[in-house]
């Protein structure tokens, strides 16, 4: 892999070598993967989103303004596809059971089922939480970014943030001690 700073290789690219927007790619996929796999439950969805994400970056790659950020800039554009996915997804999943009762039933039915290892539960609570609860609580808690680092890829408040963060904990205290503790 070849070394330069983001700007270097952000400068490459706008003059016309497209292997330098490759070596971006690769400096933060890994990254990017992470949260986009924890933040919608699916390896595939991920895909689809990460694809989206760096097509969308490298034609937009004139429009990062501080070059030397480059990897706060892909994040806000993989926060924004994972949420436009996880909005996307729900509209469809409550296409097809309009019911509460039933979906109620459902997760009750799921939370029932104490055989799997704890990351199995835990990857469950955190699809249970809502997105942005969700978001938040990853962006801290797994991507260790700090609040106001993620205040600058969300666009959201740190008094905001922070709530999300308490609230996704609860949240998640909450379905974690029903299997744990019922």
């Amino acid at each position: 892999m070849r070394d330069g700073s983001d700007a270097q290789l952000i400068a490459e690219v706008l003059g016309g070598d497209v292997e330098s927007f490759g070596v971006l790619s690769q400096r933060y996929r890994d990254t990017c993967t992470r949260f986009a796999v924890r933040m919608l439950g699916s390896r595939a969805d991920a895909d689809d989103v990460l694809q989206s994400a760096f097509m969308r970056a490298y034609r937009g790659l004139k429009n990062c303004r501080d070059r030397d950020r480059f990897g706060g800039w892909l994040y806000q554009i993989v926060v924004n596809e994972c949420r436009t996915f996880a909005a996307r997804q729900r509209r469809r999943d409550l296409r097809f059971v309009a019911d509460p009762e039933i979906i109620d039933r459902a997760v009750a039915e799921a939370g029932e089922d104490s055989s799997g290892t704890m990351s199995e539960h835990v990857e469950y609570a955190l699809s249970r939480l809502p997105v942005e609860q969700r978001e938040a609580f990853l962006l801290k808690y797994v991507e260790e970014k700090s609040y106001e680092e993620i205040s600058e890829i969300t666009g959201i408040g740190v008094s905001a943030l922070k709530m999300r963060v308490k609230r996704a904990c609860d949240g998640l205290r909450d379905l974690l001690e029903g299997v744990y503790h019922g």
